[in-house]
């Protein structure tokens, strides 16, 4: 194993004790922060990047913009900082994994990901790039790995800002008039060198969804020309031909998001957020899928993904359950029924969840406001989630 020589060293105020991981642009150690105590992660980037002055100053300042986002799904920036010849910045230390991590675990149990938290988990991420994108700050590379995890399950986004200081200096190092990005999840602007708005992260949001639901992204190539001409020019797998066990809804938020033109997919964060939430509810009113299911099974002593499996033999493991109706109780002489979005009980008359303030009488599958009360959509007859 090749010897490390940061570890054990200092960096400011930052002792180095391991290597947590490994990327194209940098290399995060877990490191302990002498003057308070408490441990942290520092992001360290290869050294030729020192030497460009005009590259440093364009860190510092990006570095002082994302270190401004406070949010529960934002890293925190702690610090940021050149010793050395080694460009560095300090984030908060979170000890849950990655999502990449917990979707590879999955896939060697032979599952996915249950629909609460995968709506939980991607509305979340939605709220957090909602936020992002209003501070004028755009990820740009977004992916399974740049999403921390803490022990509760909250998803963290990390390296926010960080592809766009790389921008120019990453494309003329690598791929002239290519935007900077991972390449399975660069939306189809990125690809071609274009500028990009919060619309190519919601791109990268369905590359991950997809992923999630699927086990593999919409695109797979051995090098990046290949991917970006998919990218630009190939329409994706429909997600359900993959698995089937794939709720349509969250099928129809993937392809909108993936859509190639910028202004067909969800023009915000929060829309794609807000159609997942509308997703869920449709889940729970109507006959889910089992997105618990197994994706595959042994075939001859060797696991086959279901897309690689055939139809004869996947279908038997996808058999929806009985359908179920929205949770009622009956306290006293009124029923209280569930708001969908954070399980809280509401009262019929009320028409927003009294706790996360979800519309509780909008029909979930045409969209059409009803009035406080009704039981069914005005319409479409659609029973209403109240």
């Amino acid at each position: 194993m090749q010897q490390d020589d940061l570890i054990g060293t200092t960096l400011g105020n930052y002792r180095i004790l391991e290597t947590l991981g490994q990327g194209g642009m940098a290399r995060v150690y877990k490191a302990h922060q002498e003057n308070l105590g408490r441990d942290v992660a520092v992001k360290v980037l290869p050294p030729w990047y020192a030497a460009d002055r005009s590259f440093v100053e364009r860190f510092n300042l990006e570095a002082r913009l994302v270190a401004s986002l406070t949010h529960p799904n934002i890293v925190t920036v702690h610090d940021a900082s050149e010793q050395n010849g080694h460009i560095y910045i300090v984030m908060q230390f979170v000890d849950g994994g990655t999502l990449k991590q917990r979707l590879d675990n999955l896939l060697l149990e032979r599952r996915t990901i249950d629909n609460v938290e995968l709506i939980s988990i991607f509305t979340q991420l939605a709220d957090a790039l909602t936020y992002a994108h209003a501070q004028g700050v755009i990820h740009r590379d977004i992916k399974p790995v740049n999403v921390l995890m803490d022990r509760s399950g909250r998803p963290i986004l990390s390296d926010f800002g960080i592809a766009k200081v790389l921008a120019s200096t990453q494309a003329n190092l690598t791929r002239p008039g290519a935007g900077v990005g991972t390449p399975e999840y660069m939306s189809p602007e990125q690809c071609q060198g274009g500028p990009v708005d919060g619309r190519a992260d919601i791109y990268a949001l369905g590359v991950m969804l997809f992923e999630a639901q699927t086990g593999r992204t919409p695109f797979v190539g051995d090098n990046y020309p290949a991917l970006a001409h998919s990218h630009i020019y190939e329409q994706p797998p429909r997600p359900r031909s993959l698995n089937p066990a794939i709720h349509p809804a969250i099928e129809q938020i993937i392809l909108t998001a993936l859509t190639k033109n910028p202004q067909q997919r969800y023009q915000t964060a929060r829309d794609m957020g807000e159609a997942l939430n509308q997703a869920l509810a449709i889940i729970h009113n109507s006959a889910p899928s089992i997105n618990n299911s197994y994706l595959g099974q042994a075939i001859g002593g060797q696991f086959l993904p279901a897309h690689l499996m055939p139809p004869h033999i996947i279908s038997p493991l996808f058999q929806p359950p009985t359908p179920r109706t929205p949770t009622m109780v009956d306290n006293r002489q009124s029923m209280l029924y569930t708001c969908f979005n954070c399980q809280h009980l509401n009262k019929p008359q009320m028409r927003y969840c009294t706790r996360c303030g979800y519309l509780l009488n909008q029909c979930t599958v045409c969209g059409e406001r009803n009035p406080v009360g009704n039981r069914f959509c005005t319409a479409c007859g659609q029973p209403l989630a109240i």
